[in-house]
């Protein structure tokens, strides 16, 4: 209010606030206005027509004082609220992030090692450049978690002695004194000044640390020379489609433009598109088998899910058209990765006549291998929904599993 609207205007005296006083300095009468303008304590005779606040806000002290007092009241609760939330974090959330840091990065270094058995006499010093990047990308997570830690505890001690500051003044300080206490603007911006907690990429632990070109390809390589290391795959000849016809052996599958009259239709089979799967599903850890596909410019191979559905002719059961199937594909000189509709072009330099696929369910990866270039044509990182089968498609000729 101006000074007319407090009171002060003529044949109006002016008001006595509660309680003892400083004087004015300059008319020896109690200060018991605030001038808003000038922010600070004045008397009537200054708040008056003729005074040096005349056409300032004008606001009794004690209204002042009880406006400061609910102002410390909610900055305290704010306060309360951001410090339980702080704590939560650091009570929930750290220990939570450096448990599953220290997990995966045992998970990561067991991973290394094992790849790295089969092939140690040609990468022992690969096995040791990676087992060093595991264990410096351990020790950053952990040390990026402790920094975090020291820093949130050190942010909610300032919180807490702003808060009791700040109690403390509300407690001893009358209204004067609170009117004239700086510091309650200073603990106030330096309250806010602290930001709540927020998600970091830098507290995870990140298994690209663990990604070698040359590891990957050795790997691939030593799993897919060995004999003991490729699985014997069958065709489950419930699953093939009426356009297929399977070998007695069942690792062969041959396309035909015509329908199978003497197939039989049934819950499982695929009734439109050339699919097939595998008989059993693949099973934790890691899987390998080797597909002929010299004979064949128009094939599929990979994995799906034991979800992937069978009938109809739309999107839904059509490899790598949908979530269910993860797949390599050819069309005449065209290679592509396929999986959920998306389509990523693969620049092969020939066509490979045989085609490995690796599975390793631990590491979540996905693998598709050229035996004779000792190439890794493709790799796919994610998980997978399980039960998973290796799935097979064929529009051209014949496609055989290796055995």
């Amino acid at each position: 209010m101006t000074a007319e609207g407090a009171g002060l205007g003529p044949g109006l005296g002016p008001w006595l606030g509660p309680g003892p006083g400083l004087l004015c300095p300059d008319h020896g009468q109690p200060l018991h206005w605030f001038c808003c303008s000038e922010r600070r304590l004045v008397c009537a005779a200054c708040a008056g027509l003729s005074g040096r606040c005349r056409g300032h806000r004008i606001r009794r002290a004690e209204e002042r004082a009880e406006e400061l007092r609910n102002k410390i009241v909610d900055q305290c609760e704010r306060l309360q609220i951001q410090s339980t939330g702080i704590s939560k974090y650091m009570a929930e959330v750290l220990p939570g992030k450096n448990q599953r840091a220290m997990s995966m990065a045992s998970a990561a270094r067991e991973q290394v090692i094992q790849r790295l058995s089969l092939v140690r006499s040609l990468c022992e010093s690969e096995e040791q450049r990676l087992l060093e990047q595991v264990h410096g990308e351990e020790e950053r997570a952990h040390q990026s978690i402790l920094t975090q830690r020291v820093h949130w505890a050190g942010a909610l001690q300032k919180l807490d002695t702003i808060r009791t500051s700040l109690v403390d003044m509300l407690t001893h300080l009358d209204d004067l004194q609170l009117l004239k206490e700086q510091e309650i603007s200073e603990r106030t911006e330096q309250a806010e000044s602290i930001l709540d907690p927020q998600e970091s990429e830098k507290l995870n632990f990140s298994e690209k640390c663990t990604w070698s070109p040359l590891l990957t390809q050795l790997w691939a390589t030593a799993v897919l020379g060995s004999l003991t290391g490729v699985e014997d795959v069958r065709i489950d000849e419930r699953t093939v489609s009426p356009f297929l016809q399977v070998s007695d052996d069942r690792r062969t599958l041959t396309f035909s433009t015509k329908k199978s009259k003497s197939c039989t239709d049934g819950p499982e089979r695929f009734d439109h598109w050339p699919n097939a799967l595998a008989t059993t599903s693949l099973q934790p850890g890691l899987h390998a088998w080797v597909v002929n596909v010299q004979n064949s410019c128009a094939y599929k191979v990979g994995v799906a899910s034991g979800q992937l559905p069978r009938k109809g002719s739309g999107s839904d059961s059509r490899l790598g058209h949908n979530a269910f199937s993860w797949v390599f594909s050819r069309y005449d000189r065209d290679f592509c990765f396929s999986h959920a509709g998306q389509h990523e072009p693969l620049g092969l330099l020939r066509c490979p006549d045989r085609l490995g696929v690796l599975v390793d369910l631990q590491a979540q990866e996905l693998l598709f291998y050229d035996p004779a270039s000792g190439t890794v044509l493709h790799i796919h990182r994610a998980p997978f929904p399980g039960p998973l089968f290796p799935v097979f498609a064929v529009a051209d000729q014949t496609i055989s599993i290796v055995h």
